[in-house]
């Protein structure tokens, strides 16, 4: 869904939030592709890459990283 004309998932659509590129472009298939198994790999090394969110100056965490996108607010 994050590549749809919506720019997110159910619940990121439910926080008014969406998903870009670092250009602030709408990301395309293959980018959300790897976002989403990019998040399997934050969570199976302990959720660590959730928590690097935190700590982060863009606020991304490892699947954002690796997919090369941003979450930002409508």
């Amino acid at each position: 869904m994050e590549s749809a004309p919506s720019q997110g998932t159910l619940g990121e659509m439910a926080l008014w939030i969406k998903v870009k590129d670092l250009g602030g472009n709408k990301i395309g298939f293959g980018k959300a592709t790897g976002r989403h198994f990019g998040k399997i790999l934050s969570g199976i090394i302990l959720g660590i890459g959730f928590i690097m969110v935190a700590f982060i100056q863009k606020k991304q965490g490892l699947h954002d990283i690796m997919a090369g996108s941003l979450v930002v607010n409508k």
